[in-house]
């Protein structure tokens, strides 16, 4: 039977869900394998070195290069406060006096006798590395981290923005076509997971700020409204790193687009239950999609293997449109047609024959469709 590869969009009630927590460089893992975890528990931490502050005291102090070590009251390694006193050069049999203060809290890292500079390091910065989810350490990296899994729900978008959050579930629309307005975010919604239907415009995103919502999760956004949210044009780059005050999702895309109706339904049917959630982006290599985790209370197998995992599209795969001119639309697959099809650019690619939604059949590009992956 013919196939197609394509990245799956994911929709999946129930699946084995394994995420890796490594730390950014080595430091401590502060757990052991077969430990249960919980989504805030710091499970690896380290030390990021502080930035290094120069200061040339052989100016300050007005001496010579390889004399400014015989000034410094302070040695390399000794901690220093800010506005302390590490050099002294005295003249005159006393007389007169000039110092040079330390302009941070921190160490002394280098003397050079040939700059006459004194290096300072700020303090370390403190990284912790959070389970992320509530589930099993079911691998240990050494130094880096470890991989926990989980059994639960598992619904990937199509964009989001910030990155990690966590919250109870509160479905605050009737339906996947209902919007998300402003008068539907209440002060209780705070630290909750909000669900709306179709779309969230600029004013709505603005009362999910002041309101203290973890994340909300609708079906799209408008351009417009993230520029103004974020006072630029979103680009190729990762998103997730947004400091917007929660985490957006748009499961469908931009635009006034309906949340599809098995994504709401799986959703509404957890409503209350605590999930995590990402809005990390990445279209292009290496793709990253964002995600809405809830974890079950339920034992499982960690030699499982993942669900169809790489499986190629086949007739009757549920798919959704990634780009334009059906951008969105989701429908199904009828036909894998063999041969090359010449497009209106005149290109010739592989096509497949798709059936919409609104029960509409058109030839759609092989390379602009995705998989949703439900179960």
């Amino acid at each position: 039977m013919a196939q197609a590869f394509t990245p799956g969009l994911k929709v999946t009630q129930e699946t084995i869900i394994k995420k890796k927590r490594i730390l950014p460089l080595k430091g401590e893992v502060l757990v052991k394998e077969g430990d249960k975890v919980s989504y805030d528990q710091v499970v690896a931490k380290t030390d990021l070195p502080g930035n290094v502050i120069p200061i040339n005291i052989a100016n300050h102090l007005g001496v010579a290069a390889n004399e400014v070590r015989e000034c410094m009251l302070k040695k390399e390694g000794e901690k220093v406060e800010k506005g302390e006193k590490i050099a002294l050069y005295t003249s005159f049999f006393g007389l007169f006096k000039n110092y040079s203060v330390s302009p941070i809290t921190g160490t002394i890292e280098n003397i050079s006798d040939v700059t006459g500079q004194v290096l300072l390091r700020e303090p370390p910065i403190p990284i912790e590395v959070r389970a992320y989810i509530d589930g099993i350490v079911t691998e240990i990296y050494p130094q880096e981290g470890c991989q926990v899994e989980t059994m639960g729900a598992f619904i990937q978008g199509i964009f989001g923005l910030s990155g990690e959050r966590s919250g109870e579930i509160a479905v605050v629309a009737d339906s996947p076509k209902t919007e998300l307005t402003a008068d539907m975010i209440k002060p209780e919604h705070k630290g909750k997971i909000l669900v709306g239907g179709s779309l969230i415009r600029l004013n709505a995103i603005k009362k999910a700020q002041q309101a203290g919502v973890s994340a909300v999760v609708v079906g799209g956004v408008d351009d417009k409204d993230l520029r103004a949210l974020l006072g630029h044009d979103i680009g190729v780059a990762i998103t997730g790193h947004e400091k917007i005050g929660f985490t957006l999702i748009a499961t469908e895309g931009f635009g006034e687009m309906y949340m599809a109706q098995r994504t709401f339904e799986l959703l509404k049917a957890n409503e209350g239950k605590w999930a995590s959630v990402n809005g990390a982006t990445q279209i292009r290599a290496g793709v990253m999609r964002p995600e809405i985790i809830i974890p079950v209370d339920k034992s499982f197998d960690k030699n499982a293997a993942p669900d169809e995992e790489g499986r190629g599209l086949l007739v009757g795969d549920p798919i959704r449109i990634i780009r334009e001119p059906l951008f969105g639309e989701l429908g199904t697959i009828t036909e894998m047609v063999p041969e090359l099809h010449k497009m209106e650019s005149e290109t010739m690619v592989r096509v497949f024959r798709v059936k919409l939604s609104n029960g509409e059949e058109r030839i759609v590009p092989r390379a602009n469709v995705e998989r949703i992956e439900v179960k």
